[in-house]
């Protein structure tokens, strides 16, 4: 899954996800509109695959005492995530927007990316994605929403 699979997750955030009054549509549903909008089909399973994990069902198991802990990297994250990425993670939950659990799950969704190299223009987007789909984070969501909007408009300048 490389960055076209990012785009198609991008496309599917800013046009279905997004919507907070609106029912997320169901996968099925995502498929076609997705087939439709020219995204490619082992790209859309990936997608489809990728937003599954968000529920963070396999992460269920670390307790927020973590948000305390010092985080190790391991091997593969350390070669996929570079120093300015993890240090933009630490920067997200040193300000609160991210707690170690959520962190967990950046961690998880951004490895699950299967990029060669992750930038922290594709941090924002799978923070978002992240905060989105977890109940309760409407503020941390606001933030990182105003982070990820604020910083495109000034580069438009």
């Amino acid at each position: 899954m490389k960055d076209n699979v990012l785009d198609l997750l991008i496309y599917l955030f800013e046009n279905y996800m997004s919507m907070e009054d609106a029912p997320r549509p169901a996968h099925e549903v995502l498929k076609q509109e997705l087939d439709k909008a020219g995204f490619a089909e082992p790209d859309i399973a990936h997608a489809l695959e990728w937003l599954d994990g968000l529920s963070g069902e396999q992460l269920g198991k670390v307790a927020e005492a973590t948000a305390r802990a010092v985080r190790v990297f391991s091997g593969p994250e350390l070669q996929r995530l570079d120093t300015d990425v993890r240090g933009y993670l630490m920067y997200l939950e040193n300000v609160r927007i991210l707690s170690g659990t959520e962190r967990e799950l950046v961690i998880d969704r951004l490895m699950a990316l299967d990029a060669d190299e992750i930038d922290i223009e594709q941090v924002k987007w799978v923070v978002l994605m992240v905060l989105f789909s977890q109940p309760g984070q409407e503020y941390a969501y606001a933030q990182m929403e105003d982070l990820v909007f604020d910083e495109r408009a000034d580069a438009l300048h």
